[in-house]
């Protein structure tokens, strides 16, 4: 529902997370662009999303709206994510155990379309993207 609105203002919908419950419901949507995001662009979309939600009202309860940039520690949601970090540190739960785990974090050694390749504690886990229920970068500072 918001990936064309937010498409047309000239970026990437980077994922859209519902947290908290009753009235501490927090809607985040995640935005990025090749230039960076700064507070002006999630003002913008912010309007735009809050326009595309009055009329929707897709939620049953109250809610906040946060628009964010996707930050150091990215969620990783559709396919190109997963692609575009290859060799990257990432931190992944899915929702059935793969060789006894559900919690992964590792370097993402490849993507092949459907299964992702982890490296973990100098063990290969393939976890197939359709039992993935998070993803995430793990940002790795330089000291």
């Amino acid at each position: 529902m918001f990936e064309p609105v937010v498409e047309s203002m000239a970026y990437e919908l980077v994922g859209v997370e519902l947290t908290g419950s009753g009235n501490g419901t927090i809607l985040r949507i995640y935005i990025d662009a090749a230039k960076g995001i700064t507070v002006e662009d999630c003002q913008a979309v912010s309007y735009q999303i809050s326009g595309i939600l009055e009329v929707e009202d897709p939620l049953d309860n109250r809610y906040t709206l946060e628009v964010s940039s996707p930050g150091l520690n990215r969620l990783l949601v559709k396919p190109e994510h997963f692609k575009r970090f290859v060799g990257e540190l990432v931190k992944i739960r899915s929702t059935e155990a793969v060789l006894g785990r559900k919690n992964f974090k590792g370097v993402l050694e490849a993507f092949d379309g459907k299964n992702l390749f982890v490296a973990v504690d100098n063990e290969e886990y393939e976890i197939p993207l359709d039992i993935v229920e998070k993803a995430n970068l793990v940002p790795v500072l330089d000291s």
